[in-house]
């Protein structure tokens, strides 16, 4: 069976454990809410070599940045979220409410100043100047290289290296030998090296962009665009977290957070206390990579603009507190999908969501990133599984420094004490100098 027919298929299966809610929910027991929202329409990131639309002039925005329309979708979306929470955010916007993160990127800083216009338009004294319906409010940042929260860039040469692995999976290596001729094909029309799943995403990104503001796409794109390219597209969405271990070393710090958001709300340490909202403006892969790592990425898809995961942390009668997951498909509808996380329910009790989170979180995520698998690895050195879960990795390898050290130590010791007892002995002699004084 083909790998669109597969997808079909698991579309079909798993759209019967969704459940569509409409945007007027009953929110008395909602406690704490964390939204995560990719940013709306842009520009192309980059044109390919043998782009006709590769001039500025075409794009005079500039390259990957948010256009008119991004802006309005954002806006949009921020009025959602308003009606959808009206009976449980204050209608005006307070600091101690919420938090906004974004990542170190304009589109995405900007999708989030235009969401929060339209979640918190000012009103009564918050008005600082007749006739604009705008405050500012703060947006939190950190340069892409030092962020391994939100972006997930931060050097993690562990996870580079399970990434690479990928290529040799048998699905993957299938996948790219069945598309071996169009890969060949994208590289001699686009000038652009076309060689893997990814590669495909860039180019038909580019091309659905083009597309979406009515410019002409070159002929040679009418025999691949958007069929033979839409599934492969779709498909590299999910290799970033393909695994458990990529999961873990792209995401871990992320799901860590949000856990530990909604736990001490439950324990009333959460600072200050009577926080409400956590937002998250990223990309379309923090959303995959999202989904991926919650096990609801499937079948894979191209998350659009504005797509929004809503992960709301409830309190019923009886004092238990539980999670629901749910996903908004961009800008188009007010309902929103609530989906099943494996191995649990919709409502899914908070101690249980803590416990399938877990093993996606790591104990110290600085120590795994620098650890190696190779056979010279200091884990294959005494015979052990390089499979071995991630914290017991770490714990290893703690313990076999301590004892390299210890060891060294102790030679040093007998080295200085061998010596010390050759110099006291009646046979130690100096060694005459041959040139004169």
């Amino acid at each position: 069976m083909s790998y669109i027919r597969k997808t079909l298929l698991l579309g079909i299966l798993i759209s019967f454990s969704y459940t569509c809610c409409s945007a007027e929910n009953d929110h008395s027991s909602l406690e704490l809410l964390l939204i995560v929202f990719r940013h709306g329409d842009r520009t192309p990131v980059d044109p390919y070599p043998n782009d006709p639309y590769k001039n500025l002039s075409y794009w005079p925005v500039g390259w990957g940045q948010l256009t008119n329309e991004g802006k309005r979708q954002h806006y949009h979306l921020g009025q959602f979220f308003r009606r959808r929470y009206e009976n449980f955010l204050s209608t005006q916007y307070c600091k101690e409410e919420v938090h906004i993160r974004s990542t170190d990127v304009d589109r995405t800083l900007m999708s989030a100043e235009a969401n929060l216009a339209g979640l918190y338009p000012p009103n009564g004294e918050q008005i600082w100047e007749p006739g604009v319906v705008w405050q500012p409010i703060p947006i939190h940042t950190l340069p892409e290289s030092l962020d391994n929260v939100l972006a997930a860039k931060k050097p993690c040469p562990r996870y580079d290296e399970e990434f690479k692995k990928l290529q040799d999976l048998p699905e993957i290596k299938l996948l790219n030998e069945e598309n071996k001729n169009l890969y060949q094909y994208l590289t001699e029309k686009s000038g652009k090296h076309i060689h893997d799943i990814t590669s495909v995403e860039y180019l038909y990104n580019t091309l659905t962009i083009e597309k979406r503001y009515n410019l002409t796409l070159p002929d040679w794109t009418k025999t691949v665009y958007p069929d033979k390219m839409k599934y492969l597209a779709a498909f590299s969405f999910s290799l970033p977290a393909y695994t458990k271990e990529l999961q873990r070393l792209k995401m871990g710090n992320l799901v860590g957070e949000m856990v530990n958001h909604f736990i001490k709300k439950k324990d009333a340490t959460l600072s200050p206390p009577n926080r409400k909202l956590f937002i998250y403006s990223g990309h379309d892969t923090t959303i995959a990579n999202l989904l991926m790592t919650f096990g609801v990425f499937d079948p894979p898809f191209s998350p659009p603009y504005t797509s929004t995961i809503l992960l709301e942390l409830h309190r019923s009668s009886n004092d238990d507190y539980y999670v629901l997951l749910l996903f908004k498909n961009g800008t188009q509808a007010d309902d929103v999908i609530q989906m099943t996380i494996p191995g649990c329910l919709q409502n899914c009790p908070l101690d249980r969501f803590v416990e399938i989170m877990s093993p996606i979180i790591p104990i110290d995520w600085k120590t795994e990133c620098s650890l190696q698998t190779n056979d010279d690895s200091i884990i294959n050195v005494f015979g052990l599984s390089a499979q071995l879960p991630l914290h017991d990795v770490a714990i290893i390898a703690v313990i076999t420094s301590g004892v390299t050290a210890f060891l060294l130590a102790l030679s040093v010791i007998a080295v200085l004490v061998y010596w010390c007892r050759r110099r006291d002995s009646p046979h130690w002699y100096y060694k005459l100098s041959t040139e004169g004084p």
